[in-house]
């Protein structure tokens, strides 16, 4: 069954399609808008994400950021990084909360040039922009958009999105197999996922029932796979 084994810690591409909405249903639709490059009903073309760690901002800012168009910016990014650029329409701005002093400066600068330019700009951090602490010019600027919390998946959230992943390929995975794994392995969605996608490929490769005894067996292993 070794052989089986999925890397649970392997990055996997992030997309719109894999952000699990749960509570967030509002703000995941403005994202598919700018990633086509419409504005909101308000008309607005820029917005900041914040929420605690896991609700999924880093997620949603690399899904976007595949696009030819866009411009990833972590907050430790050189100061070219916040020039504004005519071929890139589409800045995301990550971990708002942690940008140094001089860029902060930068960042201010950017914010504008894509309003002049009606380009479109998505900031995140972990706390709402009023209590950031960063120059209150950038501060205003960040408040300026839409602005939305994240909140993090429930424990019924998880499990629904995993049984809906296994329903999708004709698979029913029996009542309290989730359950015990959300409360006995990580918690986060994707080493989650990875590890419904391993126990359902060890599943099928030696035609073995999904059950909590095989769950069980397959989290022993992938640990001692892990070490």
């Amino acid at each position: 069954m070794k052989q089986l084994l999925l890397d649970i810690d392997a990055e996997h591409p992030h997309t719109l399609d894999t952000f699990v909405v749960g509570q967030n249903a509002e703000a995941a639709h403005l994202l598919r808008l700018f990633a086509q490059r419409q504005s909101s009903s308000y008309g607005e073309r820029a917005v900041y994400l914040w929420g605690e760690a896991g609700a999924g901002k880093s997620h949603l800012l690399q899904a976007l950021a595949f696009d030819a168009a866009a411009r990833y910016i972590p907050a430790d990014a050189p100061l070219e990084a916040f020039e504004y650029s005519p071929g890139i329409n589409l800045y995301l701005l990550d971990d708002c909360q942690q940008i140094p002093a001089e860029a902060q400066i930068a960042a201010f600068n950017l914010f504008n040039q894509v309003k002049e330019h009606q380009a479109f700009f998505i900031a995140v951090g972990a706390l709402p922009p009023a209590i950031l602490d960063v120059r209150e010019d950038l501060r205003t600027r960040l408040g300026w958009g839409l602005i939305y919390q994240l909140h993090g998946l429930t424990d019924e959230d998880k499990i629904a999105a995993l049984e809906g992943t296994v329903a999708a390929r004709g698979i029913t995975i029996p009542a309290g197999v989730l359950p015990y794994l959300i409360t006995h392995f990580r918690r986060d969605m994707p080493s989650l996922s990875a590890m419904v996608e391993t126990l359902v490929t060890v599943s099928l490769e030696t035609k073995r029932p999904i059950t909590l005894h095989l769950l069980r067996e397959v989290m022993q292993l992938q640990n001692s796979y892990a070490n």
